[in-house]
């Protein structure tokens, strides 16, 4: 069983001991994710690179439990939407490689519809 199949399966464990899959609608699923990343977010806000760094270091624990809130989100969806996550993130790499060619974009960070445009 791959790891996120097991995460996911703690995930649904969780959520059925507490009978909490009836709250779970796509759209409060929706938006639990993306409160969980504003959270992540807010450890960054306001900080210069050197605060950024002393922060990371001081408060590592609690973004580690943010960044795995996303988590959370992002298999419990996937699970419910039948949406094989893995096999997602493979195709949106392949996606990102065509959009973002390496020997186009090294070293650069412009978005893939700026670099179109510089073509033409």
């Amino acid at each position: 069983m791959s790891d996120i199949k097991k995460l996911t399966s703690l995930i649904l464990k969780f959520r059925k001991e507490r009978d909490w899959k009836q709250f779970h609608t796509p759209k409060d699923m929706a938006l639990s994710l993306m409160l969980e990343a504003a959270e992540v977010s807010e450890h960054f806000q306001w900080k210069n690179d050197k605060e950024i760094g002393h922060h990371l270091r001081v408060h590592k624990e609690d973004i580690c439990d943010e960044l795995a809130d996303v988590l959370f989100w992002v298999l419990v969806m996937s699970h419910d939407f039948k949406i094989n996550i893995a096999e997602a993130f493979r195709e949106k790499m392949k996606k990102n490689a065509k959009k973002y060619p390496a020997d186009k974009v090294k070293g650069k960070h412009l978005k893939y519809t700026e670099y179109a445009e510089r073509a033409k």
